[in-house]
């Protein structure tokens, strides 16, 4: 891999992860009970989370200017692993052996790409 496309796949990561902790924004502002609607929507945690996943947006696409289209969905997979890091250590979630086992195979698929891409 050379230099650039490092770069740019770091840029690409830096997206998947603020777009999982907009999630876990998102997470937190569900868990809380609003006097109406449109205070659902229309709070600071909703509001920073939408704003962040725009940032994200715009992290992938400048990032697909290097980046192979191939590459680009392992990158995006490794949102399925700081989501669940968040899960656990925030919300407290439990990890069963079905979790666990799609972690792995996540975590695998992207260890074989990585050898033979």
């Amino acid at each position: 891999m050379n230099g650039q496309l490092i770069l740019y796949a770091c840029i690409m990561l830096l997206g998947v992860f603020i777009s999982s902790v907009a999630q876990v924004l998102l997470k937190k502002a569900a868990q809380k009970q609003y006097g109406s609607v449109l205070e659902e929507y229309l709070n600071w945690p909703v509001i920073t989370a939408y704003a962040i996943f725009f940032a994200a947006t715009f992290l992938s696409i400048y990032a697909y200017k290097v980046v192979p289209l191939s590459m680009g969905p392992i990158l995006e997979a490794t949102g399925y692993i700081y989501v669940t890091i968040f899960g656990v250590t925030i919300f407290h979630e439990k990890l069963d052996r079905w979790k666990l086992i799609a972690l792995a195979l996540i975590i695998g698929g992207i260890i074989v790409y990585s050898a033979l891409g």
